[in-house]
């Protein structure tokens, strides 16, 4: 058992076949109100669901289906721990005992930071990284927070694509896929950064031979909240949200997050990017629709009616 302490709290961490826990119970000390599955946000409970989509073969997707469709009603309330019962989820354990409560695997965990405060996810992820340092030191081992920032939600991102390119495998050309999931990785960039890679390359050059791009360059700060734009993103291809309207969206998102995080006096010193800043140069795009325009974007699904028209 190891602790890790953020604003007074102490928040306890377990091992549990090899992989990190982290005290759920302990991390709701920071925010007012009671404890229910039913009240984290939309974003919370997708990630929650394709993480167990992607570690437990026995996930029971029908029951979450229905907890998801009744969160945020005041009728219904549910715990973490009946959720997890109910469903057959790996990912979030009960321990009973001197150190027990609510623990979730530190993906969930990190995610479920996000519902509480995005500041507290940056202390809450630093500290881990803090803790795992330690460990290194004497178990020779490697955790790397830029590392994982960077791939923590770019799977559920893809996936989404994915399911939705299958859904349409008869309208979309296969050769257009690549694109597709490409074009969506540019709206995000556009949406955090304000301009696309293909922009950035042109006003770098010199970096671009290095085999950087803007994520390469990116603080601690833009890494968290691209993160949690990648989790936003895949939502709304879900829902079959149109590219202009998910790009005013993200962009709006962006901007706030990051004015909350840049808002926190914590230090990033040991989480920046290896790579300076000081010699780059990015030059925005004053308005995004040419570029949007061009993006061929995961289409919405056919008009059934506007076929039979045909």
């Amino acid at each position: 058992m190891s602790k890790i302490t953020i604003d007074g709290i102490d928040i306890s961490i377990l091992k549990e076949n090899g992989e990190d826990y982290i005290s759920l119970t302990d991390m709701i000390k920071a925010k007012d109100g009671d404890f229910f599955v039913t009240d984290w946000n939309r974003n919370t409970l997708e990630f929650l669901s394709v993480w167990e989509g992607f570690n437990n073969s026995h996930f029971n997707y029908g029951e979450f289906d229905l907890i998801k469709s009744e969160a945020g009603l005041n009728s219904f309330k549910i715990s973490v721990k009946e959720s997890a019962e109910k469903t057959g989820a790996i990912g979030i354990i009960a321990k009973a005992g001197r150190y027990g409560g609510t623990y979730a695997h530190k993906d969930i965990a990190f995610e479920f930071g996000t519902w509480i405060s995005l500041t507290f996810k940056l202390y809450l992820i630093k500290e881990f990284q803090r803790l795992k340092e330690e460990e290194s030191k004497r178990l020779g081992s490697e955790w790397d927070f830029r590392r994982y920032l960077a791939k923590a939600n770019y799977r559920i991102h893809t996936d989404a694509i994915k399911d939705k390119l299958k859904e349409l495998e008869n309208i979309i050309p296969t050769e257009k896929s690549k694109q597709i999931y490409n074009n969506e990785a540019e709206l995000l960039n556009y949406a955090l950064f304000n301009f696309t890679a293909q922009e950035w390359k042109k006003q770098n050059p010199k970096e671009a031979l290095q085999g950087l791009n803007p994520r390469d360059l990116a603080d601690a700060h833009e890494l968290i909240v691209m993160s949690n734009l990648e989790s936003l993103n895949a939502l709304m291809i879900r829902e079959n949200i149109k590219k202009e309207e998910r790009l005013k969206r993200l962009r709006q998102e962006a901007i706030h997050q990051l004015k909350s995080l840049r808002a926190s006096n914590y230090t990033l010193a040991q989480i920046e990017s290896p790579f300076t800043k000081a010699e780059i140069h990015t030059t925005g795009s004053p308005t995004f629709n040419d570029t949007l325009k061009g993006l061929i974007s995961v289409p919405p699904p056919p008009n059934k009616e506007g076929k039979k028209k045909k």
